[in-house]
């Protein structure tokens, strides 16, 4: 069911699969607040028999501290339903070493809680009993906790890393984030990580669908190269919302692998709305009341109405035609389509 937007689904996502994979930041809140709209579209979907999971690249906070995060913004979020990089990565080195054994932690109290939580006993030093290193971000990371890694790193123990997103976003701009000091110790020692658990690797994935028990999941994200880059590769459904990172004229630019199966402005629309397939007529590309023709380097917009089946339409024939149109500014027709 992944790739181009064509096939549309005629009843809501949320009567259609079992539990919704939902990433956090810009799909559930954008800083300090809630997403408009955001906790009520869950509860709904709840209620119509979708299960929701929230599941996180951030590796820094505990379960317990991202579900009662939640909570204070409205959703229904217990412990149990939330999965996070911390965890999958646990999972990694415990296959890689004997049950009890010292890990070297460079990162937070999430990483401390995932190792206890699989039996292995988190340290702090570099020593002759570290069997294993796991890195993730936290805000706390400095110099010491990066030397020992190298240290440890060094030995030849093995090494996972949570995720390797190479920034952050924080209320003041962007930061660096777990991609870019997991490359100050892979640069120190002269190899990377052996492992890496988070989006788009797929073991998060595999980590949330064993935690939850789902049978029909849908991924749901805002961000490309991470949530949709992710269930393409562990090959189920995704849906991209456009309430965070990833932008329209990103999604026309998108290779394959980076292409999600349905498209929405927002978690309710996305959710609870049945989505329109995209047809080739011979008109051009159709969804909804809105037609896409593409010849040579020219595209040409008619009709109206949603400017998300605008889009849908857009995607298609700008992914149909994607080297007539490599050098074609998209702005004019995001802007026809309403975008």
């Amino acid at each position: 069911m992944t790739g181009p937007l064509v096939a549309g689904c005629g009843s809501p996502l949320s009567t259609r699969h079992d539990v919704a994979l939902l990433d956090l930041d810009g799909v559930l809140y954008v800083g300090p607040d809630a997403v408009p709209g955001a906790p009520e579209a869950v509860r709904a979907a709840a209620a119509a028999g979708m299960r929701p999971a929230y599941v996180t690249n951030n590796a820094s906070r505990t379960p317990e501290a991202v579900a009662a995060h939640l909570r204070e913004l409205g959703l229904p979020a217990e412990t149990g339903d939330v999965v996070t990089s911390a965890q999958a990565a646990a999972t990694l080195v415990a296959a890689r070493v004997p049950p009890g054994s010292a890990v070297l932690v460079v990162g937070g109290e999430g990483l401390v809680a995932a190792l206890r939580e699989r039996g292995l006993t988190p340290v702090h030093e570099a020593g002759p009993e570290v069997a294993a290193v796991v890195q993730g971000y936290d805000p706390g990371v400095g110099w010491r906790q990066l030397a020992e890694g190298a240290y440890a790193v060094a030995t030849g123990v093995p090494w996972v890393a949570s995720n390797m997103d190479a920034t952050i976003p924080t209320p003041r701009g962007t930061a660096p984030g777990n991609g870019t000091l997991v490359g100050v110790v892979a640069r120190t020692v002269g190899r990377p990580p052996d492992a890496v658990a988070g989006k788009p690797e797929t073991p998060l994935h595999l980590e949330s669908v064993q935690r939850t028990g789902a049978e029909h999941p849908l991924v749901v994200g805002d961000r490309l190269d991470t949530d949709i880059e992710g269930a393409n590769r562990a090959g189920v459904p995704s849906l991209l919302v456009l309430t965070g990172v990833s932008r329209p004229a990103d999604l026309l630019r998108a290779e394959p692998e980076l292409r999600p199966t349905y498209l929405s402005a927002d978690l309710e629309s996305g959710l609870m709305r049945p989505h329109p397939g995209v047809e080739a007529e011979a008109a051009g590309w159709v969804c909804g009341g809105w037609t896409v023709q593409v010849a040579g380097p020219k595209v040409t917009v008619t009709g109206g109405g949603d400017p998300v089946d605008g889009l849908r339409a857009l995607c298609v024939a700008w992914w149909a035609s994607a080297t007539d149109l490599q050098d074609t500014d998209p702005g004019p027709a995001l802007a026809a389509v309403g975008w």
